[in-house]
């Protein structure tokens, strides 16, 4: 009998919801201060997860969710980069 293999979960920062990391983008915060996306899930640093939603990316932005859990500031182009990002899924 095949063993099932664990999904790994996490959690949006923008709603609260639990999902499967393939579902989410990742932001990271480096030593440094620079905020980027990370495609990979990789890269080290402090990350946040968001859901491949255009309405969640544009609320976090809002609400500024990202400043807030990545303690950095969160520039215009990272928001729509990651907007490209959920556009460039749909299609």
């Amino acid at each position: 009998m095949a063993k099932q293999r664990k999904i790994p979960m996490r959690k949006c920062v923008a709603t609260g919801e639990m999902k499967p990391k393939k579902e989410m983008i990742r932001i990271v915060r480096s030593k440094e201060g620079e905020v980027s996306v990370d495609l990979t899930g990789k890269k080290s640093g402090r990350g946040a997860y968001l859901s491949k939603d255009k309405d969640i990316i544009l609320t976090a932005k809002n609400k500024k969710v990202l400043a807030s859990h990545l303690q950095a500031e969160i520039k215009d182009e990272i928001y729509d980069e990651l907007l490209s990002l959920v556009d460039g899924d749909n299609k």
